[in-house]
């Protein structure tokens, strides 16, 4: 039965400030690095050992991939890692605080820019991925958003699902995928078949690996996060409680 691990990396040093990170590359705070170990010993209880991984291209994702596989003593695990699995492209918003940015345009409007299934923020002009490295080098200069909506995310993500995840789950049965709170949103919208008008009520907690098992044809049979339910919704309201203009950074 082919196994699928979703895991949104560990808190970063922007979700702890509560800022849009987009494709801005940050590091984990000591919290996400704790939230990497947790989800490493979540999989070892339930006996699970991934014989894959694909990351986005950003350093909170591969960071706590890199955890996670050194606590499995899996450093060895063929690894593949792609642009369509970044976190949603925030435009201009990215490195605004979202409870300021609430105070000042509004926490409807912060919401629909947050968690609207087809309006994207406003754009950054020129585009720019947020990184003056080489990891964009081979990608198309028109495949660089200014901005993106969930509905962005879900058309770039999903040829990388049909392209480089199902093969992998067909010939290696359990495969880790290390994201974001956005690419995860869209692959969980598409397993699972969530409506475009019910994916804003979707709030992924960070560090809570998320397993799947499926069916021959790839479809899920169920799925469930791994860890203390009590622990799960809590990093989940979190995840929520950050559009508001009165919100608190994540304390997970």
């Amino acid at each position: 039965m082919p196994e699928l691990i979703l895991l949104r990396h560990g808190e970063s040093t922007w979700n702890l400030e509560n800022r849009f990170t987009g494709w801005i590359d940050v590091p984990l705070t000591p919290t996400g690095r704790e939230e990497a170990h947790s989800a490493a010993a979540a999989l070892r209880g339930a006996g699970l050992a991934p014989r894959v991984l694909h990351t986005s291209l950003l350093s909170r994702a591969i960071e706590t991939a890199n955890l996670v596989l050194a606590d499995l003593e899996l450093g060895w695990l063929p690894v593949r890692r792609s642009w369509r699995l970044n976190e949603r492209h925030y435009g201009a918003l990215q490195g605004l605080n979202k409870a300021e940015t609430a105070a000042r345009h509004g926490e409807e409007k912060v919401r629909i820019w947050r968690r609207s299934y087809d309006v994207a923020p406003p754009r950054l002009e020129p585009a720019d991925p947020g990184s003056s490295d080489g990891r964009y080098d081979d990608l198309a200069p028109d495949l660089i958003p200014p901005s993106e909506s969930l509905k962005n995310v879900v058309e770039r993500m999903l040829p990388y699902w049909y392209d480089g995840i199902i093969p992998d789950l067909r010939r290696r049965g359990t495969v880790l995928v290390v994201a974001h709170g956005n690419s995860l949103r869209a692959l969980i919208k598409h397993l699972d078949g969530i409506a475009d008008d019910a994916i804003s009520e979707l709030n992924i907690p960070t560090g809570v690996p998320r397993l799947y098992r499926l069916d021959d044809a790839l479809r899920p049979l169920e799925a469930s996060y791994l860890g203390d339910a009590g622990e799960i919704e809590a990093r989940a309201r979190a995840v929520a409680e950050q559009g508001r203009a009165g919100g608190k950074p994540s304390a997970s």
